[in-house]
């Protein structure tokens, strides 16, 4: 199979246009990135690379970057450093009262359970919710963690970030704050066959890379489990051509 990308990004900072990040090479490239089982037409992405902390006058990606093709599919490779929220982030909500305690009753795992691939919940019909409550399935049944919030108010910058983004490069619209609620953290999933696979491959892909070191193959896990995090917003834009690129953003 070729390759695919899935890719992650962080801002070094709060506040728009503090510490940007950007790298070059080869797929799947972006700010800070990794590659995933993400098919993609059209473009390919350059091949991953080691994410750096970006600083002021970075090199911009380049120019001729594109997706890989709808076939590709590969695990996720490289992620980044992703600094905290401000320290009056609300904290995460307490688990749904649905939720069995069963093995939980200690609170959080410090280590995730290995290997852990819970089955994909039914479809609610509602995207946003299904891809916050497949984040928080693996939050919960991999390691114990309390549900991250579903952020309303965030999604539809993160519709526009994953439709600019599908014109130019992943986290193009992240780093250029292109919309006020864009969270502080971000993970991509650029150019997927369907909404079905982002939710059941690209998820499942960014939680496997799992703690560790060094932190670019960590990233994606990272941002989903950050307990500065409290809620994330998804969103979701499909190009004519049928490919499917989605962001969380995380706040």
């Amino acid at each position: 199979m070729r390759r695919a990308a899935l890719l992650l990004i962080a801002l070094a900072g709060c506040e728009p246009g503090v510490g940007t990040l950007t790298t070059g090479g080869q797929a799947p490239e972006l700010v800070f990135l990794t590659d995933a089982a993400a098919p993609v037409a059209d473009r390919a992405l350059p091949g991953p690379q080691d994410a750096y902390v970006p600083i002021d006058g970075a090199p911009a990606p380049p120019p001729d970057a594109a997706p890989p093709p709808l076939d590709a599919e590969a695990p996720p490779l490289d992620a980044a450093a992703i600094p905290p929220p401000p320290r009056d982030a609300a904290p995460p909500p307490p688990p749904p009262p649905d939720m069995a305690l069963e093995g939980c009753e200690g609170g959080p795992l410090q280590l995730p359970i290995p290997g852990c691939r819970p089955p994909v919940l039914p479809s609610t019909g509602d995207l946003a919710q299904d891809c916050v409550a497949r984040i928080n399935q693996f939050r919960w049944e991999c390691q114990c963690l309390p549900p991250l919030a579903r952020w309303a108010d965030g999604e539809a910058c993160a519709d526009t970030h994953a439709e600019y983004d599908s014109t130019r490069t992943p986290h193009a619209g992240f780093q250029a704050r292109i919309c006020p609620q864009s969270g502080f953290g971000q993970n991509e999933c650029p150019g997927y066959r369907s909404t079905s696979q982002v939710i059941s491959t690209c998820l499942q892909q960014m939680w496997d890379e799992g703690p560790g070191e060094p932190f670019q193959a960590h990233g994606h896990y990272l941002n989903m489990t950050n307990p500065r995090f409290s809620m994330v917003a998804c969103g979701f834009y499909t190009t004519p051509n049928g490919a499917v690129w989605a962001v969380q953003n995380f706040q």
